[in-house]
């Protein structure tokens, strides 16, 4: 069977039976000599190296992209593959923490290859968080931000997070409310402030994104705001401030005087 230009396939499946096999998998079979071909194997152990001598700083993003591929698709060039996903996305950020469907919908994505990209994705999110659960906010201010910009920046719909605080101004839960869309998601002040009596948390710091990139309050924002600031003020709680995130930065209430 011939093999169409420019496809990618992933790796097969250990068990596969011989009369299911389809063409993609067939191509990621092993040579006849159990080796790669030399320009691909070359080319893999050539980036492994720069990336292990000079880090993640001295590759593009399409490059840093071949490197998360290799695992999904072993046995094929993945340039032409990463440079795709980089065109029709943005960069690297964007391809990670793109829709599932919209990444199985590129030529090339298959399982294996949405699974280690969004396992990338995971271990970003998982690192940025441990900076800051569990820890002073106040005084790890700019590890609060970079972990919400590293979760939400690059979102194509809205999200709305609340941090939970004890007194002590540590951050003790981090929860995201369901059911965003691209310019909207829904908040309901109660379930928040009855959230924080079950935490028995002191404060609360609220964060959205907007996926335009521009973090500039709406008028929806500032009203939605104000009744949670009031709703938690009656229970003897404080909202520390509301992070509007954009694509590559963020504005406060507190900072601009919106609370």
């Amino acid at each position: 069977m011939t093999r169409p230009p420019h496809a990618f396939a992933e790796a097969p499946l250990l068990f596969a039976e011989p009369a299911t096999v389809s063409a993609d998998e067939a191509a990621t079979a092993p040579l006849a000599s159990g080796r790669l071909p030399s320009y691909i194997a070359d080319h893999r152990a050539r980036l492994r190296a720069r990336f292990m001598d000079a880090g993640a700083a001295a590759l593009p993003d399409y490059e840093l992209l071949e490197l998360v591929l290799f695992r999904a698709i072993p046995r094929q060039d993945v340039k032409p593959l990463a440079r795709r996903l980089i065109d029709m996305f943005g960069d690297f950020n964007r391809v990670l923490s793109a829709p599932a469907a919209r990444l199985l919908a590129v030529d090339g994505v298959g399982p294996a290859t949405l699974c280690e990209l969004k396992l990338v994705e995971a271990a970003a999110h998982r690192l940025a968080r441990a900076r800051v659960m569990q820890r002073p906010v106040i005084s790890g201010w700019d590890a609060v931000v970079d972990y919400c910009h590293t979760v939400m920046a690059h979102r194509e719909v809205e999200q709305f997070r609340v941090l939970y605080l004890d007194r002590k101004n540590v951050l003790i839960a981090d929860e995201e409310q369901p059911g965003g869309t691209v310019d909207h998601v829904t908040v309901y002040p109660r379930e928040i402030v009855k959230r924080a009596l079950e935490l028995n948390a002191s404060s609360l710091i609220l964060v959205h994104n907007h996926p335009s990139g521009d973090p500039t309050p709406s008028a929806a924002d500032i009203a939605m705001t104000r009744q949670i600031a009031e709703a938690a003020q009656t229970l003897g709680m404080t909202v520390h401030d509301h992070l509007v995130i954009g694509k590559s930065r963020e504005q406060s209430f507190r900072a601009s005087g919106l609370l």
